[in-house]
């Protein structure tokens, strides 16, 4: 028996995603890029991603 998997593209190097189901407001990182992708919308197995920005403490340097 298959396993329902979802299908997105990274919003930054354009990778293919496949995932195992994930809800909306979920984040996952991309394997090429490393970019941390939040998922806006799910719709017919097809996610909408977006770049999380992550805040990088700034140590005065």
């Amino acid at each position: 028996m298959p396993t329902a998997t979802l299908n997105g593209v990274c919003p930054e190097c354009e990778t293919d995603l496949t995932v195992p189901p994930i809800d909306r407001g979920e984040t996952l990182s991309c394997p090429e890029c490393m970019l941390t992708l939040r998922v806006e919308a799910v719709q017919d197995r097809r996610l909408t991603l977006q770049m999380v920005e992550v805040q990088l403490r700034d140590w005065g340097q």
